[in-house]
Order: C-alpha cells, then structure tokens, then sequence
C-alpha cells in the first residue's frame, strides 16, 4: 500500500487496460476536498486517478461515478473535459469506486486574482470562464444520453432541501447564522421557470484548468455535484468570488480586483449572458443559495475531518467558513429586502 492505494492492484489493473507500460509512479494532487486524486506515470502515460474518499460518505456524495459519465458524454460536445478514460464500480480492486482519465497540462487558480497572470490575460480568464459556462448551458441533455441526469425541474427547491437535510445531519455544533440562512432561503425561492440545463454544481474560478500560456480555459474540473439543475445556479456559484474574501476560499471581495483587470459582476454576467442560450436574470437569491450550498458543504468537510476521514489536510481549517459564508448570504438578501422595501 502507499498513497492510500494498493498499488500492486492498481499495476494489475492499469496492465489489463494498457498493456505493456512497466513501472508505475503515484503521487497525491492536493487542494481537492472531495475525492483524492492522483496523478499517474504509467511508463509513457501520463493519467489521472479520482477514488472515492476512505471511510463512510453519504448516500450519493463524493459520485466519482457520475463525474466519469458527464465527462464522458460532453467528451464530443465542444464542452472542455478531461478525456475520461474508464470507471471501475468494482470495490474488489482497490476498496472503493474510482476512475483514470488523461492528464492534461494546464494552471488552475485556487486564487481568485489570478497571480502572475498580465492584467490583459487576467480580463479574458474571467471572460472566457463566462463563455465556457454557457457553452456548457447551451448543450441539451437529451441529445449526449444525460436525459436521466437528475430530476428536472424544481431544482433550488429540491436543492434547498437537499443541503438543509445534510446539514441538519451535521456531528458538529449548530450554526445560528446557518439555520437562518436555511430558512431565509427556502422562505425566497422563486417560482420554477422551466430552464433546464447540465449543472456543474460548482462551477468556478478553482475548477476551471487554463491553457499553460493562453488565457483560455481547457478543461473544467470536479464535477461531482454535476446533475440536470437549473443554470442560474451555476452562474450564482460563479460569482461568489466578488462576495467573499481572499481568506474565503480564495475570493476578491476586499482586493484591488478592477485594478489588477477582473471585470465586474455585471460584465462577468453579461458575457455569459450575450452567449447563452436562453437565461432569465441573476438574481440575490442566486448568489445567496450558493452561498448557502457552500456552506453546507463546509459542514460536511468538517464532519469528515473530525472523523479523520477529509481528503485533504486543511479541511478542519475550513470548517468556519460556513459560519462566514452563512453571513454573507444573509447579508446579500437582507440588503436585497432594504432596496424593495
């Protein structure tokens, strides 16, 4: 055993999908809190490795089975994937679920400023994460076989409940400005509209992979929370940099973020608007419940580090952002309710 994996099994393995390769190299990609992820040196190839994290999850989390689907079918889309090699469902290999897809070479930015980037490239990173996502919007399920993806319509309220059940099953302490939030935000939730689209389900500056020079994403990444949902929630998820703090997962809000050649929100916006499909308006509610879902999120991160169980070491760190973030999205929706009124 080493990095976690049986690596004789995983050799066994690889040599029946790639025969002939010989020596076989593992390390660990840090910063993901989701699945552990490995990078691969197969002789020649150069792979990619998502597992399900060690210990018990929760019915449906951590579904490395349908990241490999997603990715599998946006493969001829247009839509910029890793190329999703093979899923193996079968325990028996190496304990859990996991999948190999291609390595690709590229940046990712778990800060939103984008250090080290010109100012002018740092513009249209920002702008073409806004077109990638509605290229991803403009795909219909039906026509790449994801028709059954997840249970269209509804989806923030499903969402809502979904993410306030999880949290409510926490280990830890409760969050007084989290019950709120999960109340405020099922209290808002608009009426359903009828769009439908493939949701990433966290869709961001951190899982986009951009060419290693060119300011142009290549391929987007974690696609665990991906389901059939409505696209304004991957837009509210997108441009939370704006509203939290370097110190909040790598956000702007605080920064010299116009100086430096981020555009803003409603640029940002507009140029996901000006090449989607059909979108209605983005809306506080939008950002707040991604503010919420995140949050909810850092609940559970929580929970797995204290079970000893977190894929990555900073996880129990990041266990008071969901107090943070609850107070973000409050505030947006208490400041949205201050301008009707």
């Amino acid at each position: 055993m080493n990095n976690g994996l049986n690596l004789n099994a995983l050799e066994n393995w690889l040599a029946e999908k790639i025969p002939g390769e010989g020596v076989l190299h593992v390390e660990q990609i840090s910063g993901g809190q989701s699945n552990p992820t490995y990078s691969l040196q197969w002789g020649s190839r150069r792979l990619v490795l998502r597992i399900k994290p060690a210990g018990p999850v929760l019915p449906g989390a951590h579904a490395v089975e349908r990241e490999f689907r997603v990715m599998k079918a946006l493969g001829n889309t247009g839509v910029p994937v890793p190329n999703a090699l093979w899923l193996e469902d079968d325990p028996g290999v190496l304990g859990r679920p996991f999948y190999v897809m291609d390595w690709v070479d590229g940046r990712v930015f778990s800060d939103c400023t984008l250090p080290g980037v010109s100012r002018e490239h740092r513009r249209e990173m920002y702008l073409d994460t806004a077109r990638t996502l509605a290229r991803l919007h403009a795909v219909r399920p039906a026509e790449i076989g994801l028709e059954d993806f997840g249970r269209p319509g509804n989806y923030f309220r499903r969402q809502i409940s979904r993410w306030s059940r999880q949290y409510d099953e926490t280990t830890g302490p409760r969050i007084p400005a989290l019950d709120s939030l999960s109340r405020l935000v099922s209290e808002t939730c608009p009426e359903d509209d009828g769009l439908i689209s493939i949701s990433h389900g966290d869709f961001r500056i951190g899982n986009m992979m951009f060419h290693p020079t060119e300011p142009k994403v290549i391929a987007i990444l974690d696609w665990e929370l991906s389901t059939l949902g409505h696209p304004l929630a991957d837009l509210g998820f997108c441009v939370m940099p704006w509203n939290t703090s370097p110190d909040e997962y790598g956000g702007i809000l605080g920064t010299s973020w116009s100086e430096i050649g981020i555009p803003s929100v409603e640029e940002f916006v507009a140029e996901y608007q000006a090449n989607a499909k059909s979108v209605s308006e983005l809306a506080p509610f939008h950002m707040a419940f991604a503010l919420f879902r995140f949050a909810a999120i850092f609940v559970g991160i929580a929970d797995r580090a204290r079970a000893g169980n977190a894929a990555a070491a900073e996880a129990e760190h990041l266990g008071p952002l969901a107090e943070r973030f609850a107070e973000r999205a409050l505030t947006i929706l208490e400041h949205n309710n201050e301008e009707v009124q």
